[in-house]
C-alpha cells in the first residue's frame, strides 16, 4: 500500500455510523482510522464493485473509505455483516 501523509476526511453518513457505535468500539475506530494519516498500513484491502475503493478491518467492524490524491475520505462506518449493503 501507499506510504505518506494523507488528510482523513468523513462522510455525513460515516459520522452518523459511527454515533450509532457503542462508545468503546467507535472510539477504538477512530483511533485506527487515525494511523492512515501516516500511510495505507494495517488491514487494508482493495474492493471490487463496491461504494468504496478500499477497506480497513478491525474486528467484526469494516470502515468502507476512499483516497482521492492526498484525502481519505471516510464513507461507511459498520458491522462487517451489514456494512456492504
Amino acid at each position: 500500500m501507499a506510504n505518506g501523509r494523507y488528510k482523513v476526511e468523513y462522510a455525513a453518513s460515516a459520522l452518523e455510523n459511527l454515533r450509532s457505535l457503542p462508545k468503546r468500539e467507535a472510539d477504538q475506530i477512530l483511533r485506527k482510522v487515525l494511523r492512515l494519516e501516516h500511510g495505507l498500513h494495517g488491514n487494508i484491502k482493495r474492493l471490487q464493485n463496491a461504494d468504496a475503493a478500499f477497506r480497513l478491518r478491525m474486528g467484526d467492524y469494516r470502515v468502507l473509505f476512499d483516497v482521492i490524491g492526498d484525502r481519505i475520505v471516510i464513507q461507511k462506518v459498520g458491522d462487517r455483516k451489514d456494512v456492504y449493503d
